[in-house]
């Protein structure tokens, strides 16, 4: 297994190290970015290699596909599909106003955050066409011609017939039977997403926080261009995907409140991520003051962090573990999701790569 390295953006060429300091590019209105990789990973016959100055894209009628890898590609905005070992899909369209994604071979994930309006999403995995308009988790074993859904709902069309797959249920694409499966019965590439998603939702925080210090407002556009590249906060401020330095990663940021991954971690938006930062006034036990004789005033709420730019967030289920949050840069920047996890929906990290 080669080690892991940063992510692949779809921006124009440009080195990271020549950015200003405080610059996050926004990522490329299509889907198809590989945002990241691990181990062996082609896209057509070109192996995707470490780069920090050239980025790949899955563009239309090309084939990605993992050998000893996993893969990490940006659909429409809010979704992330992961593909698994020995696995393969075929980009048909990238437009956000129509993606549409072909599962060929072997297992894939697709992490839904969000739909926005104007935004469509279709998967197709052998018999079975797929629109996704939900936020979810939905996994696709295309050889085994099964989808297990998670969280969310899904409409399966097969042979002409719809039908819809709640959480907790599974389909066999080639009979179109529906029956219960346990959600807890997960393994690598499940714990191997849920750390990727922990790690993203957790570098929204200090992304949105820097569109929120510029005063970006939600219609803003106003583009700071490098070699053709927006650097400025306040392009697309929210909505969009984003390239973050400090951690070594691409996040998202929406423009609404409330929105949460399917694993319960909570992406905000510039409009409301001070309430990860705000400190609220001391509380004195005997409603006094600090001073001589009074008793010292103890802090309700989150912990002020030294950098200013802290993964702290909210979730709706359980919180970050602590641990996870001490991310590096470099190559080894995501490798902090392998620990291990039970399943769908608790705290924790990722497992190992088996």
């Amino acid at each position: 297994m080669n080690p892991v390295w940063k992510a692949s953006l779809s921006v124009a060429v440009l080195a990271l190290g020549a950015l200003p300091a405080l610059a996050q590019p926004v990522i490329s209105a299509k889907s198809g970015v590989v945002s990241y990789v691990i181990g062996k990973v082609m896209v057509g016959d070109e192996v995707v290699k470490p780069s920090e100055t050239k980025y790949t894209e899955v563009k239309e009628n090309a084939v990605l596909r993992t050998e000893d890898g996993r893969a990490e590609v940006l659909l429409t905005l809010g979704a992330i599909l992961r593909t698994g070992d020995n696995s393969s899909f075929k980009m048909l369209t990238n437009r956000l106003i129509d993606t549409r994604v072909e599962l060929l071979t072997g297992t894939h994930i697709v992490e839904v955050a969000e739909i926005q309006k104007d935004n469509n999403l279709t998967l197709v995995a052998k018999d079975a066409t797929v629109v996704i308009t939900k936020r979810g988790l939905y996994r696709f074993d295309v050889d085994q011609s099964r989808i297990k859904v998670f969280e969310g709902v899904l409409g399966v069309t097969v042979n002409g017939q719809s039908t819809l797959v709640g959480a907790g249920k599974a389909m066999d694409t080639a009979t179109a039977s529906v029956e219960k499966f346990d959600k807890e019965a997960t393994d690598a590439l499940d714990h191997w997403a849920r750390g990727r998603a922990q790690l993203i939702a957790m570098a929204n925080a200090s992304s949105a926080k820097q569109v929120h210090d510029y005063g970006c407002a939600p219609n803003s556009n106003f583009a700071a261009i490098n070699n053709g590249v927006s650097t400025s906060p306040c392009y697309n401020p929210c909505n969009s995907w984003r390239y973050n330095p400090w951690y070594g990663l691409i996040t998202y940021i929406p423009c609404g409140a409330n929105i949460y991954s399917p694993y319960g971690y909570r992406y905000w938006s510039p409009y409301n991520v001070m309430r990860v930062y705000y400190t609220p006034p001391p509380i004195y036990n005997n409603g006094g003051g600090g001073g001589f004789g009074g008793n010292s005033g103890s802090y309700a709420g989150i912990s002020q962090t030294s950098s200013g730019y802290s993964g702290a967030m909210s979730t709706s289920s359980s919180s970050v573990s602590s641990s996870t949050a001490a991310v590096s840069s470099g190559t080894s920047t995501s490798s902090s999701a392998g620990s291990s996890s039970s399943g769908h929906g608790s705290s924790g990290g990722g497992g190992g790569h088996k």
